[in-house]
């Protein structure tokens, strides 16, 4: 049996729940630790005592998620494919697909890098920020942009790898590089008295170093060797790509957009101490949620697979393992954040007026929290099995299609209230819409003799 025909055994034969949380391990360890390093630098630069450097950091946060919603489109777009090919064991289809999809994210992260720097500042005040804000704003973003060729890059290997079902890979070279970035923040930033243009340095070498891992990792074992010459830059793969991809650039580049709309609304307010509160929330909430977030992920090469196996049953029984869990695990991770909310904020910013307003939006965002775990999972799967419009939709919906429009209604009746209860008046409203969508998707998957 060669190493193919194994690794399709063992993504379709043994009980799917143990399977899941076998690929799950090392996705929650990364997403962890990914999140965790994404505070390092809200957390590094509110050391400086000052708002303006710590509201800079969530300024530019909203470029770094357009920059890995590129990566991710590539990612998720080839990895889906990838695992319902590899389902169908048609591995040559499989390999003309990761190479094409790396190259493709390669090259757009380039783009990014060289438009961002030719138009650095009005792309600083486009992502919100004020004139106070705007020196620490450009000294980071501009350093941030340097790593978007490989940022993306990277992105699109870790997904590819996981898609294979060699989640530790995956783990290993993102790991790898949080550990360093952790390391170097505090060595760029005092040490070397960088500021917050040393907590971008240490962001992209950081990057760099598990780029170099990833692209190790997938010339290793049974993994699908990438290699220039089986691109194919042709419609049909970058139709897949878009089918695959879509609904996680409509996710990314929405929650980009959200995060500037909120930067916007606070900036009205003429308070930096707004834009920073708002900026540990989002960082805070995004580690709340990271684990989730690696056990779904963990579901979605299962689902490729057995997707493409035409296993329909063990893709509804993994989708249902995986609501059920991840809701018992965040109704206590909301209770948990929502008594220990000012400690948690003051973590990263210890001023009164930050604390004051950050605790208050928390503690909304709780309330809506436990909702994630139908709404990310059955993204997630809709994504995977190539339902690319209710997917989409979903993925476009929770900060999109009702944030953008709920944090100016909310911001004209409520004020600053209204900025702080936003996220989870939008959360809910997209539960009330993924319910019956995902309904409807499950009921389609039936085998043809039935």
């Amino acid at each position: 049996m060669n190493e193919q025909e194994q690794k399709f055994r063992q993504m379709t034969e043994p009980p799917v729940h143990r399977l899941i949380c076998k690929l799950a391990i090392p996705c929650i360890i990364s997403m962890l630790v990914t999140s965790f390093y994404n505070m390092a630098d809200t957390f590094f630069v509110g050391m400086l005592k000052s708002n303006a450097a710590t509201g800079a950091v969530g300024v530019v946060f909203s470029m770094m998620a357009i920059i890995q919603a590129v990566g991710f489109f590539f990612g998720h777009g080839s990895g889906n494919y990838i695992s319902r090919e590899l389902g169908k064991k048609n591995y040559d289809e499989a390999s003309t697909m990761a190479a094409t999809g790396f190259y493709a994210a390669l090259s757009a992260g380039v783009l990014i890098c060289v438009f961002g720097q030719i138009f650095l500042e009005p792309l600083a005040y486009l992502l919100g920020s004020t004139d106070t804000i705007l020196p620490y704003t450009k000294d980071y973003l501009r350093v941030i942009l340097l790593g978007a060729p490989w940022m993306t890059a990277s992105l699109v290997l870790n997904n590819q790898l996981r898609y294979q079902g060699n989640a530790m890979y995956a783990m290993v070279g993102i790991v790898s590089g949080a550990v360093l970035n952790i390391g170097l923040d505090p060595l760029l930033i005092f040490t070397f008295n960088m500021g917050v243009a040393g907590a971008g340095w240490a962001t992209i070498i950081s990057q760099f170093v598990s780029f170099c891992l990833l692209y190790i990792g997938v010339s290793r074992g049974s993994n699908i060797h990438i290699h220039i010459s089986q691109v194919k830059f042709q419609l049909f793969y970058f139709k897949h790509i878009i089918q695959g991809g879509l609904p996680s650039l409509a996710r990314q580049c929405l929650a980009s957009v959200a995060t500037i709309s909120l930067n916007h609304a606070a900036a009205l307010l003429n308070d930096d101490a707004v834009i920073a509160a708002m900026g540990v929330v989002q960082r805070i909430m995004m580690f709340g949620a990271s684990a989730m977030i690696g056990f779904g992920q963990g579901f979605q090469p299962v689902c490729g697979f057995n997707f493409g196996a035409k296993l329909y049953h063990r893709v509804k029984e993994g989708f249902w393992f995986c609501v059920k869990s991840s809701f018992v695990f965040l109704i206590a991770v909301s209770a948990l954040m929502f008594v220990f909310a000012p400690d948690l904020v003051r973590l990263f910013r210890d001023d009164p007026a930050v604390v004051a307003c950050g605790a208050t939006a928390l503690r909304f965002q709780c309330i809506s929290f436990p909702a994630q775990s139908w709404i990310v999972m059955s993204n997630m799967m809709e994504q995977s099995i190539g339902r690319t419009v209710p997917a989409t939709f979903l993925a476009a919906a929770r900060q999109g299609v009702f944030f953008i429009p709920v944090v100016w209604i909310l911001f004209a009746a409520f004020g600053l209230v209204g900025i702080q209860m936003a996220q989870a008046v939008s959360d809910l409203l997209t539960l009330l819409c993924a319910i019956p969508i995902h309904i409807h998707v499950m009921r389609t998957l039936v085998p043809k003799n039935q």
